[in-house]
């Protein structure tokens, strides 16, 4: 075996008597594998065998020591890695106390999970810790807005445009002749030199007003933080086009209306408040009210479906919002945290109702809301996005 392959193994198995490589570490190898130690080691054995949930060296219960193994492993490792590590030392050494220190949030990386153990944090952190915590909520919400807003305008905007078309236009200004042409290509008439257009392509009539109501209701317990953060996003995302008229509920056991904080996630995000139970029922039921335009309206329920409140009136409330003529969707997860668990049975009965349960990726909730806009098949349309 090469050194180089030797080296990769030692720093993949540890030390001590896990080391079965023979190869010594030096250097910025050394520096490496005491930052891995410090989070993944083995810690005390009794009888030879690992003790669940102790570390070895540990990173100590002081924010300065925190601070250095932070800044350790920025340096030798990089951004993806280190939010993996940062989440892992959270979760496993539970280091959330540390994180209301201001100097230990200079120190991270921030990203999304980071941001969802913030807001989890977010009624006890003192002052001193809150603006630097909401440094940290700007820069990722920031990222996100880059990276996803322009999408999700221009494929909802699309969307639009397109359900305004119509087969039948009144007027020869309201023909699209491009599309109209493609359209009846095989009716070329070569001896002609002309083609006879069996079926017309135009657009509907423009509104100046809002063509679609969409609602977004987001479950706040914690197991969902993420999914509450790219939620804010979307939504300021929505809500920035005039032809949607875009609320945003969080709930937990009550609900919250955040729908006139939309113009910035930030403050979406501060106004949410992690964990806690959950009584969908209760948000499905605040939404109703929310509904003039049955027929109109796109509802975006983001839950694992774990109810704490009252399930079989849940049910009723989905299935009569269904029969009005409300689009409604169930995301088990708006994250890329891979499989989520859920309730099974509870999305059973829903997809049972006509109301598809499914979880969805950030990158693909653009295309989503314009499946939802034109009104195609969700479950068609989640059966072809699905990875497998």
């Amino acid at each position: 075996m090469s050194d180089e392959r030797l080296r990769r193994w030692r720093l993949v198995l540890g030390g001590e008597r896990a080391d079965g490589t023979g190869a010594s570490l030096t250097g910025d190898d050394a520096r490496m594998d005491g930052a891995l130690e410090r989070l993944y080691g083995a810690g005390d054995r009794e009888e030879g065998r690992p003790r669940p949930g102790r570390r070895g060296a540990g990173l100590g219960d002081s924010a300065p020591s925190v601070a250095r193994w932070l800044g350790d492993i920025r340096e030798y490792f990089p951004s993806t890695v280190v939010q993996v590590m940062q989440k892992d030392a959270i979760e496993r050494l539970d280091l959330t106390r540390l994180l209301t220190e201001p100097e230990m949030l200079e120190a991270v990386e921030p990203d999304v999970h980071l941001v969802g153990t913030l807001l989890s944090l977010n009624r006890v952190l003192p002052d001193r810790a809150r603006e630097a915590a909401r440094a940290v909520v700007r820069k990722v919400t920031g990222d996100l807005e880059r990276r996803l807003a322009a999408r999700t305008r221009s494929a909802a905007g699309g969307a639009l445009d397109r359900a305004a078309r119509v087969s039948r236009p009144r007027r020869l200004a309201d023909v699209d002749w491009d599309r109209t042409i493609r359209a009846n290509l095989r009716h070329y008439l070569p001896e002609h030199g002309t083609i006879v257009p069996e079926r017309m392509v135009g657009y509907g009539r423009r509104r100046d007003g809002v063509e679609r109501d969409v609602v977004l209701a987001v479950d706040q317990s914690g197991s969902m933080a993420a999914s509450v953060v790219y939620a804010s996003v979307f939504g300021a995302a929505l809500a920035s086009l005039r032809a949607l008229r875009t609320s945003l509920v969080v709930f937990d056991t009550a609900v919250a209306d955040l729908t006139d904080q939309l113009h910035d996630p930030v403050e979406v995000l501060f106004g949410a408040r992690l964990g806690g139970g959950t009584d969908i029922n209760r948000a499905v039921a605040y939404c109703q009210g929310l509904i003039t335009r049955p027929a109109d309206t796109i509802l975006v329920l983001v839950s694992d479906l774990y109810e704490g409140g009252d399930r079989d009136e849940m049910l009723q409330r989905a299935a009569a919002l269904t029969a009005s003529g409300v689009r409604v969707v169930v995301l088990l997860a708006l994250s890329d945290e891979g499989a989520p668990s859920y309730d099974h049975d509870t999305a059973a009965a829903l997809a049972a109702l006509g109301v598809p349960a499914f979880a969805c990726t950030p990158d693909a909730f653009p295309d989503l809301m314009a499946a939802a806009i034109e009104r195609r098949d969700l479950t068609e349309w989640a059966s072809r996005a699905s990875p497998g």
